[in-house]
């Protein structure tokens, strides 16, 4: 039975008729701006005559304007009012499909309400077989622009907001098809801005790595925690697929065309020349004729007024089922939601390297058409069932609304077809071909054990291949080693021996002996596959496949030379120049001479992606490579090479993984009393054959300073530098303690980020939204949007913080960003909104507030605050001076806020 979150039939029976009747009767006559040049380039040939609204049509209708080759056809197969503004698809190990709903994307012309927190994550089931979704949930609703949705295990996915740095896991733990429990999955992963241009598609590779667009690192769960390792930058937006090889393809978003796809990213980037075949750029879309394009008359095609380049990308499937014709197998499709197009793409590799080519290009077509302009393909799947599936916003408008700002051509077009009216619909689609039934097989395999699941590694849908590996290495299991090497060994089909090699490798039960065969397999694609899957354990500390990566280089094809050109660089091995240029002696194909000059010559890499790392002084580079000498002399014993432990067979390791460790890159406090006065015992109810880590009170505060830096700023994580006046400080206030540490002791002591929770009540005596298009909530100072009085700070401005429960507080960070009034030289300074002076307190009711715990005056922008440990429920923050004259206009403003607490002791 569908839910009440669900339930917009009850309320909103008809959106399509809603819709209509929002319309105005009277044609709009556009008028130019005042300040226009009617002869200017922006404006000349604009037709801004009265015009008719574009209506939405009801499905049935809008599937008679679709264009497909001979024998398709189209399907929808779940619409509005069930769902509304969906951007992304995903399917759980059962079949269940997760829709990522956009509610509050252009509701109008402004971008008003973007970040509202009504968008959700429903979750959709087709019970009676009949190939419509008709049975929904919202499994996760009052979300503020999520970015992504990645099922992850039995009943639950990993999403997070919009400006904000945290991914959460979402579990619905008692069977009601809605979410009931919220844990932190990792933090340090987004950022602020236009929601166009933030990361999106947490994805899970065949590599068992986790990739966004936008990010220039990938992480994964281990043992340990979630690890984090640096790739090359993506420059995507929107949209990531792999293919059977498990080559990552992101796609650009602005650029309208594919971003990264030559290479798996994680080697870096390398620059191609032409990596898309002459007329690549020109889509053929139907005859739309309304020219509603952001850049102007210069991008439309006369007279049909559809587009004449490719002006934005959205959504990409490398096709791997097995219910649509062969030769899809293996093309990437992908939406251009401007253009109202799904393009079929031909990646054509000769030497090593890869062109793009349209299909459809000859005949000045494309795979999907449509000639109704709220068409907007945003992402696309290959689907449980072998076919594949389209994602329709079905909307008015599709682009930000920074680019449609009063006076732009876009927002004439936009106003003159009432295109803003057009809002909360929305269509998935199933394609199909005659003759050839979807599979009606329901999976099931989150009830199935692992040794069921291993069948389906054979499964001809790279679908079913991709969620039984997921859940396979999900599972830990280690029953199934057997099976799967006995896989990736001998089995006749070879996608099979890919995703057993890599549900080994996951497992971390994946051998040296299994790597080193399967480099000597007669097939080059699997050679490839083993090479890539032991750079896992080369970088564990196993030494012994360093010749044979050496040898792969002298290879006889093409593809495995380049692929063990770019494992050598990456694992740094020994002789690397001379192997390289041996490579380029021996095999003069274009893709090893590329690569290998870049590799010898590394070119100057820039993109909009965030990576790890940041600038030090002198001093502290001094101090990092102190740091790194301590840990490769005393830590890699235990910690294993690259700080994810030392391996000890059956996917045990000696001593807790540092590697992406929260606990170390949490409050330097932990990191330094555990190398003080060491650690003992189970760690989060895990031990370990090292079971104790000795202290090390003897070393001078200086040398503990350097270890504790270099493991908090290297191994992927990103925390701060430790000082050694914090060494000497923690020294002091810890000279009673005898012995190491156990853990939930030391946990209690440590100063802990408290995690922001629905239950918190934060209230401001001024708020404003830092950011255009915000929500004006004081909540908002604990993401990037930010908090802001919106007016000039004064004395007696206050910013609350109510707790559910009494906590123990110690420090509060956060940042106040100054406002930039130019970037030239000469331009006026900034102005800076941190409080000019504050004083900080405390209250159990609210009504009865305790001395000041803190007082003091802000100069910079990053602001920490550490005072006596106190009990309290709520915390106040109060300005207590006053700004300059020069700076009248000077606000008081927060983002990044954080507040941090103790543990409370455990109970009996």
């Amino acid at each position: 039975m569908l839910m009440a979150a669900c339930s917009a039939t009850q309320s909103d029976p008809d959106p399509v008729q809603r819709v209509i009747s929002s319309m105005s009767d009277s044609f709009p006559l556009i008028a130019m701006p005042a300040d226009a040049d009617p002869e200017s380039e922006d404006w000349k040939g604009i037709d801004l005559e009265p015009k008719a609204p574009v209506l939405p049509l009801y499905p049935a209708e809008e599937a008679k304007k679709f264009l497909l080759p001979p024998g398709y056809k189209i399907e929808p197969i779940l619409t509005e009012p069930q769902i509304e503004q969906p951007g992304a698809i995903a399917f759980d190990g059962n079949g269940r499909m997760y829709v990522l709903e956009l509610r509050t994307y252009m509701l109008t012309a402004d971008s008003d309400g973007t970040l509202d927190p009504v968008s959700r994550i429903s979750r959709w089931e087709d019970k009676d077989q009949d190939g419509v979704y008709e049975t929904g949930t919202a499994f996760v609703d009052s979300l503020i622009f999520p970015r992504f949705v990645l099922p992850y295990g039995k009943d639950c996915v990993l999403t997070m907001e919009s400006d904000a740095d945290n991914i959460y896991k979402y579990t619905d733990t008692d069977g009601d098809g809605r979410a009931d429990k919220k844990e932190l999955f990792t933090t340090k992963y987004g950022r602020s801005g236009n929601v166009e241009h933030q990361q999106a598609f947490l994805y899970w590779g065949m590599d068992n790595w986790l990739y966004s667009t936008v990010n220039a690192f990938r992480v994964r769960e281990s043992p340990g925690g979630v690890i984090r390792e640096k790739t090359g930058y993506n420059r995507a937006q929107w949209g990531i697929s792999h293919d059977d090889d498990g080559k990552l393809w992101f796609m650009g978003g602005a650029s309208g065309v594919p971003s990264h796809f030559q290479f798996p990213i994680h080697y870096g980037n390398f620059e191609v020349e032409d990596q898309y075949a002459e007329g690549f750029r020109v889509p053929w879309g139907a005859a739309v004729k309304i020219a509603d394009l952001q850049e102007g008359m210069d991008r439309v095609r006369h007279p049909d007024g559809s587009v004449n380049r490719v002006t934005g990308a959205a959504g990409n499937d490398i096709f791997r089922g097995d219910r649509l014709p062969e030769d899809l197998k293996g093309q990437l499709f992908y939406g251009e939601p401007v253009a109202r197009i799904v393009r079929q793409i031909n990646p054509v590799v000769e030497e090593g390297l890869t062109t793009l080519h349209n299909v459809y290009q000859d005949e000045k077509s494309e795979f999907l058409r449509s000639s109704d302009p709220l068409f907007r393909p945003v992402d696309m799947a290959t689907a449980p069932d072998g076919t594949m599936y389209v994602v329709d916003m079905y909307h008015g408008i599709i682009q930000e609304g920074q680019w449609a700002q009063r006076g732009s051509y876009l927002r004439a077009k936009i106003e003159q077809y009432q295109l803003d009216k057009v809002v909360s619909l929305g269509r998935i689609w199933r394609i199909t071909y005659d003759g050839m039934d979807r599979d009606k097989t329901r999976p099931n395999m989150l009830n199935e054990t692992p040794a069921e699941l291993v069948k389906h590694l054979e499964h001809p849908n790279g679908w079913w291949r991709d969620k039984a590996q997921q859940l396979l290495v999900l599972s830990r299991d280690q029953s199934v080693v057997p099976q799967l090497e006995k896989m990736a060994r001998g089995s006749q089909n070879l996608l099979a021996r890919f995703h057993a090699l890599w549900s080994l490798e996951g497992l971390g039960a994946l051998s040296a002996d299994i790597v080193r065969e399967l480099m000597q397999d007669a097939s080059p694609r699997l050679r490839i596959q083993a090479m890539r899957a032991g750079e896992t354990l080369y970088k564990k500390g196993d030494r012994s496949l360093e010749k044979d990566y050496q040898k792969m280089i002298l290879d006889k094809h093409t593809d495995v030379v380049i692929q063990a050109m770019m494992s050598a660089n990456l694992l740094e091995l020994p002789g690397l120049e001379s192997q390289i240029k041996t490579a380029m002696a021996n095999n003069k194909a274009k893709g090893v001479q590329t690569i290998g000059d870049q590799i010898l010559n590394p070119p100057v890499v820039r993109g909009f992606g965030v990576g790890s790392g940041q600038d030090l002084s002198e001093t502290e580079i001094a101090m990092m490579e102190k740091g790194s000498e301590i840990f490769n002399e005393l830590c890699t014993q235990c910690h294993g090479s690259d700080g994810t432990g030392t391996p000890m067979g059956q996917g045990m390791v000696m001593a807790p993984p540092l590697t992406g460790s929260s606990r170390v890159q949490s409050h330097p406090d932990y990191v330094i009393k555990v190398l003080l006065h060491g650690l003992t015992g189970a760690i989060e109810g895990k031990t370990y054959p090292g079971a104790i880590m000795v202290g090390m009170p003897e070393q001078t505060d200086e040398w503990i300073a350097s270890i504790a830096s270099f493991i908090r700023l290297n191994l992927t994580n990103e925390a701060s530098l430790v000082t050694a006046e914090e060494v000497a400080r923690v020294r002091s206030a810890t000279a009673g303690q005898e012995g190491p540490y156990q853990y939930d002791a030391l946990l209690a002591s440590v100063p802990q980020v408290l995690i922001p929770q629905e239950g918190w009540k934060v209230t401001a005596s001024h708020s404003a939204s830092a950011r255009i298009g915000g929500t004006a909530s004081p909540k908002s100072a604990f993401n990037f949007e930010g908090w802001t009085t919106g007016e000039q700070q004064k004395e007696g401005m206050w910013f609350q913080v109510e707790l559910p429960q009494a906590t123990t507080l110690t420090e509060i960070h956060f940042t106040a960003p100054p406002i930039r009034r130019g970037w030239r030289p000469g331009s006026p300074p900034p102005i800076h909104t941190y409080p000019r002076a504050y004083e900080i307190q405390v209250s159990m009711d609210g009504k009865s507030w305790k001395q000041p715990v803190a007082s003091g005056q802000c100069d910079e922008p990053d602001n920490i605050i550490a005072f006596q440990p106190v009990k309290a429920r709520y915390l106040r923050i109060t300005q207590t001076g006053s700004v300059e004259q020069e700076e009248e206009k000077a606000p008081w403003a927060m983002k990044e806020l954080k507040l941090f607490g103790l543990a409370e002791p455990a109970t009996m």
